[in-house]
Order: C-alpha cells, then structure tokens, then sequence
C-alpha cells in the first residue's frame, strides 16, 4: 500500500490525479493540500508517506522555492515535480535540488502512471521529449569525496531497502527497528555520499554497486505494506 500527497492549489487536476492514481493504486492512502505549508504540516505527521507531488505554482512559494524548503526540511521524503513549467532550465535545476522525477502536467494518463511507478520504485523520472535532446556537459561537484567506507553494516542494509524503493516504514518493520532510528541512518547515509536527497544517494549507490538494483518487474498495482 502507498501513501501519496498531492500538492496543487487547482482543485480540478487535483481531483484528476486521485481519480487516476486511485485507479492504479486502489488500496493507497491520497492526501491532498493547495499550500506548501499544508505540505509540510501533511508530510511531518505522515512519516510513511512514500511521495509528494508537487506543483510549483502553489500561493504561499514560488518556483522551486518550495522543493528547496521541502529538501532542507525533510531530506527522506522523495518529491516529484508535477508542473506546467516544461523550461529544460527549470527542470535540470528541480533534480540538481533532489527531485526524483519531473512531470508535466500536459502528460497523457497513460505516461503519468507509468512515470509514478519510476519513481515509486527508487528511479528517476524525466520527460521524453527531454531526454531526446542532447544534453549540455555539466559539472557536478560534491561537497566532500564520498565516505563510502564508513557506511556501518546497519546503515548499507538501510540503503540497500532504499535502493528498493522501500518507505523507512517497511525498513523499519524488515530490520526491527524504530521508524526514527531509521532516519537517523537515511540522514547519516546522506551525509556520508555527500548528497543531499533520498534519490541521490540512490543512484550513487547504484554507480559504486553499494546495493543491488532494485526489481524493476514490479507492477504499479502491486501492494507494498504502507
């Protein structure tokens, strides 16, 4: 079972994006706010929560203000950008900030689900027309060499999970250990790559094979304990 927030000040795509994601998804949890403050009230009291959708457009945060508050705030949560704003720059600069994925609003029902279920499984979502361009070479510094050596064993059993898009409630569960011991280890994991979101670490997992990709048979429909 998942648990989504959606967060648009439109009440008419809002009530789209349940409709579609309940269909998908029939056994998830969908909440909903028009603010980024009712954001981060829903995400502080949901520590399950597996994504937030978030518009850029919302009344109280402008552009990617609001991704940036959310990260700062709270680095475990993944958040895919759900947008109108289709500017290459826009979208390049939403991940360089942690965003797991990039949808725009114009994307056919279809291509949303299956960009939901790329980032419910732990992988990064972009827009096809923007992967068919070519990109421009960019340098991306860390700020400090990665400290992969000193990951302990509980710590790269937990980004293990991560890697499997696995909710720090369901790592919790799996290794019997409290919910904030395991964001503890997801802030420390963070800290130790040298990134500052969920994804980032993902995929620099992935890049120096410090855990196994994850099962990408898996179906958008299929339940995940919540």
């Amino acid at each position: 079972m998942h648990t989504l927030l959606i967060a648009d000040d439109h009440p008419m795509f809002r009530e789209a994006m349940v409709d579609a994601i309940a269909d998908a998804l029939p056994d998830s949890t969908i909440l909903q706010t028009d603010t980024l403050a009712g954001a981060l009230r829903n995400a502080t009291a949901n520590d399950d929560l597996d994504l937030l959708l978030l518009d850029l457009g919302l009344p109280d945060s402008a552009g990617l203000d609001g991704l940036a508050r959310l990260r700062n705030q709270l680095p475990w949560l993944p958040i895919a950008i759900i947008s109108a704003d289709q500017a290459r720059e826009t979208v390049l600069e939403a991940l360089n900030l942690g965003a797991v994925g990039y949808i725009p609003k114009s994307t056919p029902r279809r291509e949303l689900l299956a960009a939901l279920q790329q980032v419910l499984e732990g992988r990064v979502y972009l827009p096809a027309d923007l992967l068919r361009r070519p990109a421009p070479a960019v340098t991306h510094e860390r700020p400090e060499p990665l400290d992969t050596a000193s990951l302990t064993a509980k710590q790269r059993e937990v980004l293990t999970r991560m890697v499997q898009g696995k909710s720090n409630k369901l790592i919790a569960r799996e290794l019997a250990i409290a919910e904030t011991t395991v964001k503890t280890h997801v802030s420390a994991i963070l800290r130790k790559l040298g990134v500052s979101s969920r994804v980032q670490a993902i995929l620099v997992a992935r890049e120096q094979h410090l855990a196994p990709k994850p099962d990408t048979t898996a179906r958008l429909t299929s339940s995940r304990a919540g």
